[in-house]
């Protein structure tokens, strides 16, 4: 299992998380994308839709053919389209993420506490890992950990 932790200063998550929900979506894998705000759902549902690149196929939780949607938005960790890729957008961590098999947590600064205590709290789970990514100053992502 591994757990991405990706640290946001540039943009808020609903104009960064397009573009890993497509490199997702070019492994084969379908995302879970998990928020209990429901206006910052509202936005990755409009970025998703106006990507950078394209269109991004995906729907809501609860929706018709839930299950057959590559990317599935939704305020709980139900993988209701067979996900086994998440991203939490809110920034909070839930330990039923810890049954996926990759977990993107997105952060702010106003989250950037509970991250790292998140961080903390997993460094001695077996079978883990752990990445730290911060956004570059030309754009991009940069590994710190």
């Amino acid at each position: 299992m591994r757990v991405d932790f990706y640290q946001l200063s540039r943009g808020p998550v609903e104009s960064e998380l397009p573009p890993l929900a497509r490199k997702v979506l070019e492994t084969g894998q379908r995302l879970l994308v998990v928020s209990d705000d429901a206006p910052q759902l509202g936005r990755i549902d409009e970025g998703l839709w106006a990507g950078r690149d394209s269109f991004l196929a995906h729907g809501r939780a609860g929706e018709a053919h839930q299950e057959r949607q590559p990317i599935l938005l939704t305020d709980r960790l139900d993988p209701a389209n067979g996900a086994k890729f998440a991203a939490l957008a809110d920034g909070r961590w839930r330990d039923e993420a810890l049954g996926f098999e990759r977990v993107f947590l997105f952060f702010d600064g106003s989250t950037i506490e509970d991250a790292r205590g998140t961080w903390r709290s997993l460094k001695d789970r077996e079978g883990l890992e752990r990445h730290y990514w911060e956004q570059g100053s030309a754009g991009g992502w940069k590994q710190i950990a």
